[in-house]
């Protein structure tokens, strides 16, 4: 039976975004210090350093050399996971006993090679790649992330679309039990995103299994997510168990439940604002709050890699 959602009026502003929980993230970690010793074959939910390399094959890539990287804190600490809460504390605490494994990422649609396969199975044949990309969130906020992944590309062509693929639809877990948030009718659950099959061909679009070299941490996706940098940070869904090829455009999560502020594009554009905030600024989490806003780039900053891809289309219209 279908999960019945919210409607737009009734998701409260101070669900979606906390201006409390942002100033008082880092008072957060300290008083969640206790939790630190709860751990799963290895993984902590609540991770302290980035020490160590759990990816010792990684190639180092060019991308994002010249960012600053956010620390591991702010990058663990303050997420939008709707499937742990809608705090942006949430998922840290609530995903704490989470258990990515065993895993397993059905393929299936317009493809040669489908098929369901364990999460190692999945990812032995490409190349683990260290990439650091921005995220651009459409509450305003960003992070710089190095990311562990393998070129959603690679995958793609591996699984062979059929001519009939035009695209790629994603979806997430689907288990109240183990995702507490997904209890509450906040959204339609599972949660699905979805991208045109060149989007999800462009050599920015990453699948990635960690972050800092490390597991990626259960608040941020565990044990697999995709990145797309040049869209907000909703479209890069997490957790995911499902990858279907499709000659229909999918109906993601937030297009679904509010179609007026969550276009199916979503790329990064200053220009056109959210009916509830302006996207022509942004502020990098681990600021300090007085500092000035940074202005926002035009495709979060990789026009040059993307531009092409909208030839022609009104960014306004396809938001």
């Amino acid at each position: 039976m279908p999960i019945i959602f919210k409607s737009p009026s009734d998701i409260k502003p101070s669900e979606i975004t906390s201006e409390s929980d942002y100033q008082n993230r880092r008072q957060f970690i300290k008083q969640s210090a206790v939790l630190l010793g709860a751990a799963w074959a290895g993984r902590i939910a609540m991770p302290v350093s980035a020490s160590g390399n759990d990816f010792p094959g990684a190639i180092k890539t060019s991308y994002g050399l010249n960012e600053k990287q956010n620390s591991f804190e702010d990058i663990t600490s303050y997420n939008n996971f709707y499937e742990f809460g809608t705090s942006k504390t949430d998922p840290a605490r609530n995903a704490m006993h989470f258990t990515p494994r065993p895993w397993t990422v059905t393929v299936e649609g317009e493809i040669a090679n489908p098929g369901v396969f364990d999460l190692d199975d999945f990812i032995k044949p490409y190349q683990l790649e260290e990439r650091i990309y921005r995220l651009r969130c459409v509450e305003g906020w960003s992070m710089v992330i190095p990311w562990i992944g393998f070129s959603l590309a690679e995958m793609i062509r591996h699984f062979k679309p059929t001519s009939r693929a035009k695209y790629v639809e994603f979806t997430t877990l689907y288990d109240p039990e183990r995702m507490p948030g997904q209890k509450r009718r906040v959204l339609n659950w599972p949660y699905t995103e979805g991208l045109r099959i060149d989007e999800a061909m462009n050599s920015l679009s990453l699948m990635s299994v960690g972050l800092y070299g490390k597991t990626m941490p259960n608040q941020n996706g565990a044990p697999i997510r995709l990145v797309v940098p040049w869209k907000y940070g909703f479209k890069s869904i997490k957790s995911v168990v499902k990858i279907r090829f499709t000659e229909t455009q999918p109906v993601s999560t937030w297009n679904k439940t509010a179609p007026d502020e969550y276009g199916f594009y979503s790329n990064v554009n200053p220009d056109v604002d959210h009916p509830r905030w302006s996207q022509k600024t942004e502020r990098r989490i681990g600021s300090d709050f007085w500092q000035p806003k940074i202005e926002t780039q035009m495709f979060n900053g990789y026009a040059e890699q993307v531009a092409s891809l909208y030839t022609g289309m009104d960014l306004k219209r396809y938001f």
